[in-house]
């Protein structure tokens, strides 16, 4: 298996407007994020991947771009980022961008130029066609929700837009799209960054024709996905980017592709493929909790659906592509509020998922205030959410269709993306320390209790917790490239699985719930001796690792002696 400095690195995921505030208008900036840079370098993480900092109007937060070139009003200038590079790289860390390059805002200069008349040189750069039969040109619903075509009257035609109606879908089968982002992504490049992660890059092909969905709801709307996702064009685009671009740099890819399939990660990020480094795969965040209807629909979550997701992942990958390790991000609730407790158990089952990523195959993305187990923010008003997706579907379900809003609160409080957008913890002062002025989005409740500063002073806390396991991984390679084998396939309670790198194996063992659980390894697994080397309980030295009790959200790993 090649080595790699990005298989080997941990990551830590910056949301820019929420992490830190240096001028006092209650928007993170980039100044700000300067200033927590020795915080991050003390954790121990190598590479810094900031979401969106271009220049946009904010319809969803920054993933509508107007300029890629200039920097969002709010969060700085060029010359900030200048500095935030180099002070990045002078501690020894690197800095990935996010890339969205399937649709820009409607504020664009190309989309301005595009929808003024069908005779525009940029007409072609965006995706458009006229209606069918008084409505839409197919059935394809948004994921944002409602059609996924807007009407545009000044030409008389609509255009795709597969998110948010201000965010129109670029048409990748232009040459001129593929050599204008092409050369953008130079641009950054040749500046000094890292890397790029790709928002929905699976997305960038539509199938010819643009078919209706299938299952059409009672609107006449349905999911277009066959013919949007991880088409074959997507990945002669890639192959193309990876040789006029990215094949020119050393630096890490990272793909968020959902819907995607172990097969289908084996070509976008195939060691012999040519495309990109590893992919975001969304089974374990879509599929565990959601119901028939998707994200909204909440159902129970099973430990063994679990197990079944994240092996396939871990042995079909193995040897051929790259895993990305992650359970947090700006688009998911909280993990701890979601698959573990926010509540009397947090600091140990916020250790215990740490411990059961981290130990697995891939590259760790930790998103920030993970580190200190920060928890989904519970609002109870919709006066209190921001984000375009909650809004359109409060529109849809209570304003339009009449749900009882404490039943959509309850559902928002679980699963919005706002969730993880709350301003970062960095003391129990007005705030939390992340602004002197008022917060672009309320400030979580629990921010007295859960902070930076607490948890700094706390040896026992989950921020050095993930200080241990950081510093872990760059002293054992068996972390990073050892073999994944799951046992205990069955049990309810405990998700258990060994690593094991020539001569080297660790045991990995957790307890997803707050009863205590049995734990025996399998007959077929003997060994003479064995040593702890990380767990969020004491733990005797006379305990047996062939069988022992797991008290709540409890993990332990052991260096195995054979």
């Amino acid at each position: 298996m090649q080595r790699k400095w990005w298989k080997e690195a941990v990551v830590y995921q910056i949301y820019p407007r929420s992490f830190m505030d240096s001028s006092g208008d209650g928007v993170g900036d980039l100044n700000g994020i300067t200033s927590r840079l020795d915080y991050l370098s003390d954790l121990g993480v190598d590479v810094i991947w900031l979401c969106p900092i271009y220049r946009s109007p904010n319809d969803d937060y920054g993933y509508d771009i107007t300029d890629y070139r200039a920097i969002m009003d709010e969060f700085g200038t060029m010359r900030h980022f200048e500095r935030l590079l180099s002070e990045v790289h002078a501690r020894g860390m690197k800095l990935v961008m996010d890339l969205v390059i399937n649709h820009t805002s409607d504020e664009h200069e190309w989309f301005v130029e595009a929808r003024s008349s069908k005779g525009s040189p940029y007409r072609d750069y965006y995706i458009w066609r006229p209606g069918k039969n008084g409505r839409e040109p197919n059935n394809w619903r948004s994921i944002f929700g409602g059609p996924a075509w807007r009407y545009d009257a000044t030409t008389d035609e609509y255009y795709l837009h597969l998110f948010s109606v201000r965010q129109p879908d670029l048409n990748w089968d232009n040459d001129s799209v593929r050599d204008g982002v092409y050369d953008m992504m130079t641009w950054w490049l040749d500046k000094g960054i890292d890397g790029f992660r790709m928002d929905v890059i699976n997305c960038i092909a539509k199938a010819d024709g643009l078919p209706d969905g299938l299952d059409a709801d009672a609107n006449g709307y349905a999911s277009g996905d066959l013919y949007y996702r991880n088409l074959p064009k997507a990945h002669e685009y890639l192959q193309e980017m990876n040789r006029r671009v990215l094949s020119r740099y050393d630096i890490m890819t990272v793909g968020e592709t959902g819907g995607v399939t172990p097969e289908d990660a084996l070509l976008f990020a195939g060691e012999d493929r040519g495309e990109l480094d590893m992919v975001f795969q969304f089974e374990h965040v879509d599929k565990l909790d959601s119901g028939p209807n998707g994200k909204w629909d909440i159902k129970p979550w099973r430990l063994c659906d679990m197990k079944e997701i994240m092996s396939r992942w871990q042995n079909d990958l193995y040897g051929r592509a790259w895993n990305s390790l992650y359970f947090n991000n700006h688009d998911q609730p909280r993990a701890i509020s979601r698959f573990a407790d926010d509540g009397k158990f947090r600091v140990p089952a916020a250790k215990m998922l740490a411990t059961f990523l981290h130990m697995m195959q891939g590259t760790p993305f930790i998103y920030q205030g993970e580190e200190i187990g920060m928890t989904n923010a519970h609002f109870e008003r919709i006066e209190d959410y921001r984000d375009v997706e909650v809004h359109n579907l409060w529109r849809d379900r209570v304003l339009e269709g009449g749900e009882e809003p404490a039943a959509v609160l309850r559902v928002l409080a679980a699963k919005a993306r706002d969730n993880a957008r709350t301003p970062m913890q960095w003391d129990d002062s007005e705030y939390a320390g992340f602004t002197s002025g008022t917060p672009w989005i309320p400030v979580n409740a629990n921010y007295t209790d859960i902070n930076v500063k607490q948890a700094m002073s706390d040896e026992d806390s989950v921020y050095h917790y993930y200080r241990r396991l950081i510093r872990l991984r760059k002293q054992n390679q068996v972390m990073v490239y050892g073999k994944y084998r799951l046992i205990l396939p069955d049990h309810p309670q405990v998700y258990a699985y060994t690593r094991t790198l020539e001569d080297e194996c660790w045991l990995v063992v957790n307890n997803f719930f707050a009863e205590e659980a049995e734990f025996s390894l399998p007959d077929d697994l003997a060994w003479r001796d064995s040593s702890l080397v990380i767990g969020n309980y004491p733990v005797s030295d006379h305990d047996s690792v062939q069988s022992f009790t797991l008290r709540p959200y409890e993990t332990r790993v052991y260096r195995i002696h054979k």
